[in-house]
């Protein structure tokens, strides 16, 4: 990996930041990315063998330098768009919109945007690893300032496209999940869960709002974004807290309360672990037919390009689903020291696999969309796109289907493309969300596009 996507600015305060000089650094960075191109580590497995409730789970492959194959992030050339499934059609909702990751509708039928993006961690950045990592997310797109705001778009017309667009809340700190339950809103920035005062139709919040509790962060915050979910009879929040490392290697007690969920009374602002073991879940949604929650998790790296699994489950209250002793169940990771055998014999196995390294961060329940009936019951995901895996995985948005309340079925592709033949990243999906009139929204943060998918 080298540094000829930086600016020359960039390059040169890089330079100017270490204590010997630049021709060594740049020396060294040349040396590593001939030895990251000339790894040999391949995924032996299609995708689709790492998908669905029986996973094939091989041996992990060891390696000197782990896996880096980066789509850089590129941007949506003109006339060019993912593409839909058969029966559906795709538009562009909004655009020039900065880093948008998240989506939540309110009643009324207004779309909210998370304009965000990782808040400083200084203590996640150090060394030479920290380095390589900072370039790697600047390249696959995940670099720039977050714009710490929440951007309130209205379609007026109901045509698919928002033309009314309004700043909701600005000055946040990474902000990421969003819940409207009664008149309050709640926003989960990357260190605190706070309530803002709302009424569906404003335009505007002035109030400075009240913090309900502070989230896990801190100078290291490894996996930053905090969602959030209200129960359906409104009275408690789940957020979800991701590590502070790949596979505790800083450490167990700077995981303490991470890689797990939490649950929330709002009125009294006390909190419990609702599950724990989940090393990174993100999105999450309520399941119509069993009224489960259930979420996705980004599992481990650097254990080839097969492994691990990213996953989607339902979550049991007092579940613990294995991170970082075991994945997947019961599987051993033998790099964690020292090992826990007791911890790994209550860890069970997630329902669903979605492959290795897709980044799936995005869910969303079927329920009340208008697409075609092959879509009826299910969950819509968001898979971001693999950074660790030759060749990459994810850089689409999938759907799973379900019967009973239980997946049944491999995934359909809803929208893909995301992806340039030559390996640039147009765009990289995140949040999905179903709107007031039934279509499904996408967020796309490397496109800065919010995409609208509609039955034709």
């Amino acid at each position: 990996m080298s540094m000829h996507f930086l600016s020359p600015s960039l390059r040169q305060k890089k330079c100017a930041s270490v204590p010997f000089p630049c021709s060594l650094v740049l020396a060294f960075v040349l040396t590593l990315s001939s030895a990251l191109t000339a790894c040999g580590e391949v995924a032996t497995l299609p995708v689709s063998a790492g998908t669905g409730p029986q996973p094939v789970l091989p041996a992990p492959q060891a390696t000197l330098i782990p896996t880096v194959n980066i789509a850089p992030a590129k941007g949506w050339p003109e006339g060019v768009m993912p593409q839909p499934a058969e029966g559906l059609r795709v538009a562009a909702f909004a655009r020039d919109l900065d880093h948008p990751r998240w989506l939540h509708v309110l009643p009324n039928g207004d779309v909210l945007v998370a304009e965000t993006n990782a808040p400083p961690k200084p203590e996640d950045a150090k060394g030479i690893k920290g380095w390589v990592m900072r370039l790697v997310m600047k390249r696959a797109g995940a670099g720039v300032p977050s714009a710490n705001r929440i951007t309130l778009l209205r379609d007026t017309d109901g045509d698919g496209i928002a033309d009314l667009r309004s700043t909701l809340l600005a000055g946040l700190n990474s902000p990421f999940g969003m819940a409207l339950v009664w008149s309050d809103l709640y926003i989960a920035n990357s260190d605190a869960l706070l309530r803002f005062p709302y009424q569906t139709g404003d335009l505007q919040i002035k109030s400075a709002g009240t913090k309900l509790l502070d989230l896990p962060a801190g100078p290291i915050n490894h996996h930053w974004t905090k969602n959030l979910i209200a129960s359906p009879d409104g009275s408690k929040l789940y957020v979800t807290v991701g590590s502070n490392s790949n596979v505790g290697e800083r450490g167990m007690e700077v995981e303490a309360e991470r890689a797990a969920i939490w649950e929330v009374d709002i009125k009294r602002g006390a909190h419990s672990v609702f599950a724990s073991g989940l090393r990174n879940p993100v999105g999450l949604a309520w399941e119509p037919h069993s009224k489960a929650l259930w979420t996705v998790v980004n599992e481990r790296d650097e254990l080839g390009s097969d492994l691990v699994p990213d996953y989607m489950t339902s979550v049991k209250q007092g579940a613990f689903y294995g991170w970082p002793y075991s994945y997947y169940g019961q599987h051993v990771d033998q790099r964690v020291q020292p090992q826990q055998p007791a911890m790994v014999s209550r860890a069970i196995a997630p329902d669903y696999a979605l492959g290795a390294h897709t980044a799936s961060l995005g869910l969303a329940s079927a329920k009340g969309n208008s697409l075609p009936a092959m879509f009826a019951s299910g969950m819509f995901i968001g898979q971001h796109g693999s950074w660790n895996r030759r060749p990459h995985s994810g850089y689409k948005v999938i759907f799973v289907p379900f019967r009973g309340g239980k997946p049944d079925g491999m995934p359909i592709d809803v929208l893909t493309g995301f992806l340039s033949d030559a390996g640039t990243a147009y765009g990289r999906p995140v949040g999905v969300t179903i709107d007031k009139r039934g279509a499904l929204l996408v967020a796309d943060d490397v496109g800065n596009v919010i995409w609208h998918v509609a039955a034709k």
